[in-house]
């Protein structure tokens, strides 16, 4: 299949784990895809890997943090590539987070955490669609199953994630751009050990109704549906991908 044959994608935080798992995969669909990321070393070794698989790949240094930074790569995107198809927001602080309550979270860490997992994707967003608005497009962000559930304020970003998701589907909408979320549950990462004692990992495990972790492999089906014209109707939705840790009526 070459559902993104011509069509150019951001991914970003895509210079390892499931942000490198979805540039892959649209590579291999036929996308143009820029390998996004604040580390310059894992992002370019992602974008070589794409190209010698055959792929069509670039790395683009940014910090969604930075609403400038943002605007710079879709403006490299558009100059390599000559426009912006798709966005997918999958940059986060998650591999070794510090670990605080809300209540007791320094005040500097927080902001800097949220300033990345929540307002990043609105960066990105509003630095791309002035590139999208005319012919239009589809975006996915990366939500967590840790909305649902407490996770301080890893979770409340992800529960941010998903209002700006349903927010701006109808923002975006008048423009033809369509915009959805998905959210992993637990998943088989470098990021996840990291940062989640094993024995949790397996009490989590164990209580889902498929009992295993979820893979990066797991997820890149849903962006692509997402992303793809499959989807041309689907819009403000967040996609649990979970082995079904959460259930939603």
């Amino acid at each position: 299949m070459a559902r993104f044959a011509g069509r150019s994608v951001i991914v970003t935080g895509a210079a390892q784990g499931i942000g490198a798992a979805y540039a892959a995969a649209l590579a291999a669909e036929g996308a143009k895809v820029v390998v996004a990321d604040k580390n310059a070393e894992g992002g370019r070794a992602t974008a070589e890997k794409i190209t010698a698989e055959g792929g069509t790949a670039l790395f683009g240094e940014v910090d969604v943090a930075d609403p400038e930074s943002a605007s710079a790569l879709a403006d490299f995107t558009v100059a390599e590539f000559g426009g912006i198809d798709h966005l997918v927001n999958n940059a986060a602080i998650y591999g070794e987070m510090k670990l605080n309550l809300l209540l007791t979270v320094p005040w500097d860490y927080y902001k800097t955490f949220m300033s990345v997992n929540m307002d990043g994707a609105l960066n990105m967003t509003r630095a791309v669609w002035p590139h999208m608005r005319k012919a239009g497009g589809s975006i996915v962000n990366q939500s967590s199953t840790a909305a649902w559930t407490y996770s301080s304020f890893y979770g409340l970003a992800k529960v941010g994630v998903n209002g700006l998701t349903q927010q701006l589907a109808f923002e975006l909408g008048g423009s033809n751009i369509r915009i959805n979320a998905i959210a992993p549950g637990p998943i088989d990462t470098d990021a996840t050990k990291s940062v989640t004692p094993a024995a949790i990992v397996e009490d989590m495990v164990n209580r889902l109704p498929l009992k295993r972790m979820g893979t990066p492999a797991d997820l890149v089906g849903a962006c692509l549906y997402l992303l793809s014209d499959e989807a041309s109707w689907v819009t403000g939705q967040i996609f649990n991908v979970d082995g079904g840790q959460v259930f939603r009526s």
